[in-house]
């Protein structure tokens, strides 16, 4: 079982910056996928980026390609997303997602066996 906690979001205007923290409970966080997803109201929950448990490969996808980067700490059991060049359409819920990464495809929700409570991004034009 794991815990995924999110901090980090907040209000900012556009072109601005933000920094995603997701925290993971337990010892073996080394040893799954981390991904980030996000839901603006009234759309599907959609995959942003993710990272396998090595850190050596990184998804993301087109529409923040540049912008956004994804990185994890295994010592500190903690996934992280920074988001640069905010735009208007970035405002979301995001999301923090663990999986077994074990042949999964980390791009899509059903990779993913593990969810956090989400953290509210605003970026106002």
């Amino acid at each position: 079982q794991v815990q995924l906690v999110e901090s980090g979001g907040g209000l900012v205007q556009a072109g601005g910056s933000l920094r995603l923290s997701c925290a993971a409970s337990g010892r073996t966080f080394s040893t799954y996928a981390m991904g980030w997803f996000r839901q603006a109201p009234g759309k599907e929950r959609e995959f942003v980026a993710a990272i396998r448990r090595s850190g050596a490969n990184t998804y993301y996808t087109d529409s923040v390609k540049g912008r956004f980067t994804i990185s994890r700490d295994n010592a500190k059991n903690t996934v992280y997303l920074q988001m640069n060049s905010l735009k208007p359409e970035d405002t979301a819920v995001y999301y923090c997602a663990a999986g077994s990464d074990l042949g999964v495809v980390v791009t899509t929700r059903g990779g993913y066996d593990y969810w956090g409570q989400g953290t509210q991004v605003t970026v106002s034009s």
